[in-house]
């Protein structure tokens, strides 16, 4: 199947060009995100970023606390390997540094960028979520300390360093990227962006190893199941093969050493399906969600950016163009 055929399957929700007023066109793209070395999520520098919720059993509400993986977290790490694939793929220079974004490049008028020389400001259109880990931080989280540095052979005692909260390998966390009135070029720029990315939280010249896979995409006229709905539905699933969805089997989960990650695959895919028949979300059949990643390589991104290129100068002009002329009307006004 070509991409013109995905295309026309996906057109719900896809627009055909930049507008600038939303429309209702939404493209999600279903992940697990599986950490595959320690990794480093933390607001304060120190500890882990984790939170308190319950989760309901047959037979009571089960309260943890799971590790919380920040949109920013996601958002920046993204948008530092869309940049890079603008300079590698097409020579377009640009920053992440807030105000010296070059508001016309694809990555810029896809994810946003504060107002610049001509005082335009672009909203993101690529919606992430924070994403929770299905397993309870006590099983995921490891303190480490070091000892103060030096190289003297001989030393009086020395104070442990305590070393910032480390989330350990094979955590989990099911969320969803969700693309607003977007082209197919700029969904295929993301999804090339989801595939290759690898790197998420701090110091990841050395951490921080992700692996994310892409478990599905839909579009429609709305948006889907929450990441926190995703990742308890999993845990009370995989309870559920115990026959009783109790407490007890539930906490199991939650507090497992392993979680099987096929069958976390297998979940996630199957809570958010059965969510969506009841919203005006259809799914991209399997085949062709697998013929469509396929297809987003090397080739296919940098012929998606060069038309995206063209087309995000054009859409700047006009918006600049257009905020020109109502100036111009509001004085003549006066």
């Amino acid at each position: 199947m070509s991409l013109d055929e995905i295309k026309k399957k996906l057109s719900i929700g896809l627009v055909e060009k930049h507008i600038n007023e939303p429309s209702a066109h939404y493209v999600h793209i279903l992940l697990l995100r599986e950490l595959q070395s320690s990794a480093i999520f933390t607001t304060n520098g120190q500890d882990a970023d984790i939170t308190t919720v319950g989760i309901n059993a047959d037979d009571g509400i089960v309260e943890y606390s799971p590790v919380m993986m920040f949109k920013r977290k996601q958002t920046g790490s993204d948008r530092r390997k869309g940049k890079e694939l603008q300079r590698n793929f097409v020579a377009i220079k640009d920053t992440m540094s807030v105000n010296e974004m070059a508001p016309d490049s694809p990555e810029s008028v896809l994810y946003g960028s504060a107002a610049g020389e001509n005082a335009i400001s672009v909203t993101s259109r690529v919606m992430y979520d924070t994403a929770y880990s299905i397993r309870d931080s006590s099983v995921i989280v490891e303190e480490k300390f070091q000892n103060a540095p030096g190289d003297e052979y001989a030393k009086g005692a020395t104070t442990a360093i305590r070393e910032p909260d480390f989330i350990m390998p094979r955590t989990l966390f099911p969320c969803v990227i969700t693309l607003r009135d977007a082209t197919f070029d700029e969904l295929i720029f993301v999804l090339g962006i989801t595939k290759m990315n690898k790197r998420y939280g701090a110091v990841t010249s050395r951490i921080g190893r992700m692996e994310n896979h892409i478990l599905g995409i839909y579009s429609g006229t709305e948006e889907g199941t929450a990441n926190l709905i995703l990742s308890q539905e999993v845990a009370r699933r995989i309870a559920k093969e115990n026959e009783k969805l109790t407490a007890e089997n539930i906490s199991k989960v939650l507090y497992s050493t392993v979680l099987d990650i096929e069958k976390v695959k297998k979940y996630v895919r199957q809570a958010y399906d059965e969510d969506i028949t009841k919203l005006n979300i259809k799914a991209l059949d399997n085949a062709d969600t697998k013929e469509l990643l396929d297809l987003v390589n090397a080739e296919t991104i940098t012929q998606s950016l060069q038309k995206l290129q063209k087309a995000s100068v054009e859409f700047i002009k006009e918006v600049n163009q257009s905020n020109k002329s109502s100036k111009k009307n509001e004085k003549k006004g006066d």
